[in-house]
């Protein structure tokens, strides 16, 4: 790797990653906001010729309820904690279309992406939690392949994956390397970012990964190829959650900028890896306060890939590289 690497990914999930933990009044804001933030993401990723990958959640690429319904897999994920499974009670509340149901289905807004340009991979087919008990690999499986079929309807190969909740472990990444995928997203290089399954513990990390936001406990979590290419497929560790604003830490604003530009300019000069992520409904609500500071990133980056050659790179991109290097 001949210089940094700057990588943006993006969890596109909307409904179906917070359903099981939110209801849908309460959130219904940030999630009415992805029809309007994805195309001005877009827009800004061209205007800074930015590379992302848009990892996608498979049942997201449908346009109607029969659609979706008619490409379920027949194995499903035996989730000892039945709200974890949408297979069920929710399928009931999906509405036929998208224009009637604009939370479940995104079919057009998964082809404004591709024609964009912009890689999309998959964040699995039904939004999978790999360490929750009840499930099982061979489940996992199936949810994969289920994905790979629906995006290959639409031409796409899908090559990067991001894992839901973070959660995976080595019988995960071997079954994504033989569905044919060079790469994911791992965690960050920190016990305060290992991977385990939604309950006290990540609770209890919580505040302390909220305050590295802001402070740097957990270090630059920048990379190099040889950290990025130990696994069976390649390793792009997340670098920092790109958080969203809020009117409560408006005071702190400055200091989570300095957070990010201060490690990307540690991977710039030392040719790393800088790997930012966030979810497109992040930036649903309180729009023009995320969208400035996702530029103030981006300018900083212009900035760096003027005086290092610093390269926004997507996933497939940057996997590719370290394979051929």
């Amino acid at each position: 790797m001949e210089n940094g690497k700057f990588i943006i990914s993006l969890d596109f999930e909307i409904y179906w990653g917070v359903r099981d933990v939110v209801n849908l009044s309460d959130y219904k804001y940030q999630l009415e906001g992805v029809r309007e933030a994805i195309p001005l993401l877009l827009e800004m990723f061209k205007k800074y010729n930015i590379n992302a990958t848009f990892a996608t959640v498979g049942f997201l690429f449908f346009c109607t309820k029969k659609e979706l319904l008619g490409n379920i897999p027949e194995r499903t994920p035996g989730y000892l904690n039945s709200r974890l499974s949408p297979y069920a009670e929710e399928f009931k509340s999906v509405g036929e279309n998208e224009n009637i149901d604009p939370f479940h289905l995104a079919g057009s807004l998964v082809e404004q992406i591709k024609l964009s340009g912009q890689e999309i991979g998959s964040h699995s087919f039904s939004h999978y939690y790999c360490l929750e008990k009840g499930q099982s690999t061979a489940d996992f499986r199936e949810d994969i392949i289920a994905a790979k079929k629906v995006a290959a309807k639409i031409g796409i190969d899908l090559k990067s994956f991001v894992f839901p909740r973070n959660q995976y472990n080595e019988n995960h990444i071997n079954i994504c390397k033989e569905m044919g995928f060079t790469s994911f997203r791992g965690n960050e290089n920190s016990s305060l970012f290992s991977s385990k399954t939604h309950g006290f513990i990540t609770t209890l990390r919580r505040p302390f990964r909220l305050l590295d936001s802001y402070l740097n406990l957990s270090g630059y979590n920048c990379y190099s190829p040889g950290d990025m290419a130990n696994y069976k497929i390649i390793n792009i560790p997340s670098s920092r959650f790109l958080r969203p604003y809020s009117k409560t830490g408006k005071t702190f604003e400055k200091l989570k900028l300095k957070r990010i530009t201060d490690s990307m300019d540690y991977a710039s000069k030392n040719r790393l890896a800088y790997h930012l992520w966030w979810h497109p409904h992040n930036f649903g609500y309180n729009m023009k306060e995320n969208f400035s500071f996702l530029e103030k990133i981006l300018i900083h980056y212009k900035k760096l890939n003027e005086e290092y050659n610093f390269e926004s790179v997507n996933m497939q991109q940057l996997a590719k590289e370290i394979n051929n290097g």
